[in-house]
């Protein structure tokens, strides 16, 4: 499984998009940030809950200069059939990488080998291929993109302004902190 602060190998996978399919690669978003959002399956109950919240926010995380991508290990065609069917899928800008045989799932540690399902994970990468944050959890508890939008701000923050922190619940315009030994138990 990858860590963070580890460089995450190039990949290649089909994804579904603008009513296309497409080949991409991890290597065609250097130089942006990148957001996987790893999630079960399509034709499910909770998935469409993230993936449409996900779609609402896709501008915002476009602004901060992140591309969004959703894994599942459903193929393209599935993909395809439930953008199709499910009016909150429909909405759906950002491309929908089909994992069938689990090789991404597997590599990112979202893989559930014995129900052949991906968990709910969340990956921010950086512009240089770096894995900095992870997030994976039970597959009943549904996640919060806009928080996944705060995390990419403070990591673009604290790459952005070296020796800096973001304190808990951090959001753009507020105050971080600078790590000093001078500020150890004064907090």
């Amino acid at each position: 499984m990858l860590k963070v602060n580890e460089k995450v190998p190039d990949f290649e996978a089909e994804a579904y998009q603008d009513d296309k399919i497409k080949k991409i690669r991890l290597s065609d978003y250097r130089g942006r940030w990148l957001v996987l959002v790893f999630y079960p399956g399509d034709f499910t109950f909770v998935c469409p809950t993230e993936l449409q919240e996900l779609e609402e926010l896709y501008d915002e995380f476009k602004k901060e200069d992140a591309e969004v991508l959703s894994v599942s290990k459903d193929t393209v065609f599935v993909h395809k059939a439930w953008h199709d069917n499910s009016p909150a899928i429909s909405k759906i800008e950002y491309p929908m990488v089909a994992d069938p045989s689990g090789r991404l799932c597997r590599e990112f540690g979202t893989l559930v080998e014995d129900e052949g399902l991906s968990l709910r994970g969340s990956f921010i990468i950086d512009p240089d291929g770096v894995l900095k944050a992870i997030e994976i959890h039970d597959n009943s508890i549904g996640r919060s993109m806009r928080e996944l939008l705060r995390k990419l701000q403070a990591a673009k923050f604290v790459r952005e302004h070296k020796g800096l922190a973001c304190p808990a619940s951090w959001e753009p315009g507020k105050e971080a902190l600078e790590p000093k030994l001078d500020l150890v138990g004064k907090i």
